[in-house]
């Protein structure tokens, strides 16, 4: 008789609050950084400001001991650390904007988050197994579409700055887009986990690549056409571009195949020059991209031009937080946060913030690795792969690296929207971890024949 002790793996809930700790220290300590340089003092509101951030993170890691106790440590700080720093920099430039009380952005970001965290609770306490999103492939999908067909509404939907995503109830403003990329991953998820074995069939070989059916072509077509519906009629170049790189990039995952990734860059590009041919809208992008010092393209906008100014200020090591002039850039606390930030940080500031973002998705992506189920690796890989594409896109339109979007720095960018998204992704990704890291069911000794041992496989984390 083989005696076998297992150990229980740890929950990992210590190093957490550690991590949170320095998160909270680090917000506060750039907080203190802003009052100083700009008014010499320290902010009247400063004692608001942790206090609130402190309450709203232990929430959540209280949460996480009570029900998710082997969620991943590491998402919940890293997101702790960027929600905080854009409520920095969107503090400084209220007081550059000479903004306060009702008027100051940063206390109505603070109140946002306040959502997002009960969003993310929400999830944590009543979503107990994230497989049972997989009930609702279709009306995820339904749901999606509505969504995405909300801003097109006569006297529901609003226009703001070219771009139809916006719907407006009085005074408030919302842009559905942001939750429909949730539900849209839920129901790719959903979809390719029982579709996956006639995708991942072989038609034939064309220049090395292994291309599939072509009666499997419709979901890509079609996910394809509704990219290129929110570009037409919402002129919306982000949110198509992320719906549809999402979609290809979950399909490779569901299937192993890179045609798929040759098939769907190939409609990118094509959908992308039609685009350029067609649509007015598209075309002055592209002038801004590729010649915004030229005097027809500062006649359209200087904004991407201000910003590389921006930027070149800052250099390596950047002016210090509260030194520069980021306010002298439009839409410098949503849009062009990133410029913002690389003023008054630097280059090295800059890497720091997208160090976070990659060590976000990386747990993302291990979370998806480790879980035991089809459809929950296809979600956690589709919601980690966008806050990764998001990124790609706002970094590369302010660099000119791609043409801008107008989509939003996930958890640093000012906006309700966007925040309640990206803390409504992260209560996903606690949840799918949790099962992930969560060890799995005693098995029950077994006898077998013709030996006088018992063997038992556990499967330590």
């Amino acid at each position: 008789m083989a005696t076998i002790t297992t150990l229980a793996p740890r929950t990992r809930r210590g190093v957490e609050l550690v991590l949170l700790v320095f998160a909270v220290g680090i917000v506060m300590l750039a907080y203190v950084n802003v009052g100083i340089a700009v008014n010499g003092t320290l902010p009247p509101s400063i004692i608001a400001y942790g206090v609130g951030l402190t309450v709203l993170v232990l929430a959540v890691h209280i949460t996480l001991r009570l029900r998710a106790a082997y969620a991943d440590p590491v998402l919940l700080p890293a997101a702790t650390v960027l929600n905080g720093l854009g409520l920095v920099m969107i503090h400084r430039l209220d007081l550059a904007e000479n903004r306060s009380g009702g008027e100051a952005f940063a206390a109505r970001q603070m109140i946002w988050m306040a959502l997002g965290v009960a969003l993310a609770l929400a999830i944590l306490w009543l979503l107990r197994d994230h497989r049972r999103l997989q009930r609702f492939t279709y009306t995820a999908m339904a749901a999606g579409l509505v969504l995405l067909l909300l801003p097109l509404l006569p006297g529901l939907g609003k226009s703001i700055n070219g771009s139809r995503i916006w719907i407006g109830v009085g005074p408030l403003s919302f842009q559905p887009g942001e939750l429909a990329k949730i539900v849209l991953a839920v129901f790719f998820a959903g979809y390719l986990v029982q579709t996956r074995d006639a995708l991942s069939l072989v038609g034939r070989r064309v220049l090395g690549f292994s291309l599939p059916r072509a009666r499997d072509l419709g979901p890509i077509l079609i996910a394809w056409l509704a990219s290129l519906g929110v570009l037409v009629f919402e002129r919306d170049l982000g949110s198509s571009l992320l719906f549809f790189g999402l979609f290809v990039a979950m399909l490779y995952v569901a299937t192993e195949r890179k045609s798929w990734i040759a098939i769907g860059l190939t409609l990118f590009l094509a959908g992308s020059y039609l685009a350029y041919l067609t649509f007015g809208h598209v075309e002055r992008r592209v002038l801004l991209w590729l010649h915004p010092f030229s005097a027809k393209a500062l006649e359209v906008s200087d904004q991407l031009v201000r910003g590389l100014f921006g930027m070149a200020n800052g250099g390596l090591l950047g002016t210090g937080l509260g030194r520069g002039r980021p306010d002298l850039t439009y839409y410098a606390e949503s849009d062009f946060i990133v410029p913002s930030f690389a003023e008054e940080l630097g280059l090295f500031g800059v890497f720091a913030l997208l160090l976070l973002y990659l060590v976000f998705v990386e747990r993302g992506m291990r979370t998806a690795l480790g879980v035991r189920d089809g459809f929950g690796k296809l979600l956690a890989t589709g919601l980690a792969f966008t806050v990764a594409l998001q990124c790609f896109v706002v970094v590369g339109g302010v660099t000119r690296v791609i043409p801008l979007t107008g989509l939003t720095m996930p958890f640093l960018s000012y906006g309700g929207s966007s925040l309640l998204a990206n803390w409504a992704i992260l209560g996903l990704l606690l949840r799918i971890s949790d099962q992930a890291r969560r060890p799995a069911p005693p098995v029950e000794p077994t006898n077998l024949a013709g030996s006088d041992a018992v063997t038992q496989v556990v499967r330590l984390r």
